[in-house]
Parts: structure tokens; C-alpha cells; sequence
């Protein structure tokens, strides 16, 4: 939901503020022979920042004539770039909300959506990055090419000793300044998204889905150890411990259940008798002064 919201509002803020700039700087010139006097001169720039097609006439001071100087630098691949990720994000943040809202059902269908969603996510993160990275670089450039100290020294007159020059007025930078701070708020916005776009695809549902081998094997083995602890039964200690006479009384009873059921079935369907068969007391039986083993003395008496 925050994708949505601020998406296409971070997007917008970026683009317009470097795409709408205009910068304007004015610089006054008084000449030491007094011919000419508080000449301004005014030089305009702006997206896509060409500073080398920008240029503006100054004065020589010498016999009213006036010389054409050109600004230096070409920074309109990275302002073009920038603008471009933004205005693509935009429009992708828009579409995206549009599906999210009124085509929920299509967008999770057959899992095509949310992995359209999550490559394109990851896709706009990187061009954010390099886009906001490349952006800050030639913004510092571009306020050094129009800084009046470098401005002052493209002007003859300036460079004369005599004439005095100086900046009346400076271009503001808070704009392009604004435009870098949303480029890599951008980043920060779509790069965290990239986890709650993964969670809808089906990769990470099938994850989910079917756990590691590692803990259904460590599953597994708990559960025989418990199944095989409940039905064991107590071992007595090297020391001869007491025998838990009552869990052993139930099984040999169940024993005795079982034996007899089996003899009264096989008398009724053979022809010929079976051995008779009946337990005993519990017994112990010894070796070398340990025991070995306990349990019922079955006796078997042949008929």
C-alpha cells in the first residue's frame, strides 16, 4: 500500500523539479577607461543542461564592441536519464496501482503477475541507483561550470586588469538540489519494496510450502525417538533397580488375551490338536551374577 501512495508521488517530484529548472546568473562589468560602465550581463541555462550551446555577449571596453562566450560542459545524458527513470516509474506506479485495485484476481492468476511485478521492482531499483548516483555527479559539475569565479575568467574584459566584474546575481540550486534527495529516496522506496513483491511470487510460497530436508529429518527422527520411548519397555539399571511391576502386569495380561485368542481360532479350523501353551510367574534369568534379560515363562505341554 505505501508502494502505491508514495510510488508515483516520489516519482513525480523527482522529474519535475530537475526537468522544470531554470537557472539565471547576472554578472556586472565596469570598464577602468570609463567608456562603458555597469554592463550587465545575464545568461540563462536549464534542462537538459547543453552549457556548451548556451552562450551571451559580453563587452571588450574597447571601442563598444562586444565578443560571444560559450558556456562549457554537456550534462544532458544524466539529466535525461534521470528524467526518463522517472517518468517511467511514474507511469509503471500507476499502472501497478490500477491492477492492484481493480484486477487482483488477473495480477495473482497463474503466478505471471507478481513475477512481472518483482523483476520489474528489482529493474527499477538498480536504474534509480545509477540514475540518482549519476544524476548527483554531474549536478556538482554543473555548479562548477557556472560558478561566477569560472564565469568571471570566459569574459576578456574581466581578465584585463583595470575593469572590475562581479556576480549581482547567482543562480539557485535548492531545485536541483530537491530533484537528487527524491532520486535516492526512490531508491530507498523501490529497493524495500523488492521483499513484499518476493512474498507474492510463487518462490517464496514454495518455500513455504515445503520446508527444508534438514528439519523433516530432525522432525522424523524426534518422533521415532518418541514412539519407540513409549513403546520400549524399562530397562532396570546395572545396579538391579526396582521393577516397575504394573506396566509389565498390563502387557503380560495382554499377552495372555492374545495366546488364547489365537489357540481358540486355530483348534476351531484345523483337524488336529495344537500343544497347549500357558504363562508362567515372571522370571529372571541370570549370567555371571547379571541379569540378562526378564519377562513371562511360557511352558508348552505337547498333546
Amino acid at each position: 500500500m505505501c508502494m502505491v501512495i508514495f510510488a508515483p508521488i516520489f516519482a513525480i517530484c523527482a522529474f519535475a523539479t530537475c526537468g522544470g529548472y531554470h537557472g539565471h546568473l547576472q554578472i556586472k562589468v565596469d570598464c577602468a577607461a570609463r567608456i562603458q560602465n555597469n554592463l550587465s550581463i545575464n545568461i540563462d541555462f536549464g534542462y537538459p543542461f547543453r552549457l556548451q550551446q548556451v552562450h551571451f555577449r559580453a563587452p571588450l571596453c574597447e571601442a563598444m564592441r562586444e565578443e560571444v562566450v560559450f558556456l562549457n560542459g554537456d550534462f544532458s545524458a544524466a539529466a535525461q536519464f534521470f528524467v526518463t527513470v522517472g517518468v517511467l516509474a511514474f507511469l509503471y506506479s500507476l499502472l501497478a496501482t490500477v491492477v492492484y485495485v481493480f484486477y487482483q484476481n488477473k495480477y495473482l492468476k497463474n503466478n505471471r503477475g507478481p513475477l512481472v511485478d518483482f523483476l520489474v521492482t528489482v529493474i527499477f531499483s538498480l536504474t534509480w541507483l545509477l540514475s540518482s548516483c549519476s544524476w548527483a555527479k554531474s549536478l556538482n559539475d554543473i555548479k562548477t561550470a557556472t560558478n561566477p569565479t569560472e564565469m568571471l575568467l570566459l569574459i576578456a574584459a574581466c581578465r584585463e586588469k583595470g575593469n572590475r566584474c562581479a556576480a549581482t546575481q547567482e543562480p539557485s540550486w535548492s531545485r536541483l538540489n530537491t530533484s537528487a534527495v527524491f532520486g535516492f529516496v526512490n531508491v530507498v522506496l523501490w529497493s524495500g519494496n523488492i521483499w513484499f513483491v518476493f512474498k507474492e511470487t510463487g518462490w517464496y510460497k514454495t518455500g513455504q510450502r515445503y520446508p527444508s530436508r534438514t528439519s523433516s529429518r530432525k522432525r522424523s527422527s524426534e518422533m521415532h525417538e518418541r514412539l519407540y520411548s513409549e513403546s520400549s519397555f524399562d530397562q532396570p539399571d546395572e545396579n538391579f533397580g526396582p521393577f516397575r511391576q504394573e506396566s509389565f502386569t498390563e502387557s503380560r495380561g495382554d499377552f495372555d488375551k492374545q495366546v488364547q485368542r489365537q489357540a481358540s481360532i486355530n483348534q476351531s479350523q484345523v483337524s488336529f490338536s495344537l500343544p497347549e501353551t500357558y504363562l508362567g510367574k515372571t522370571g529372571f534369568y541370570e549370567r555371571e551374577n547379571k541379569i540378562v534379560s526378564q519377562g513371562p515363562v511360557i511352558f508348552v505341554n505337547e498333546m
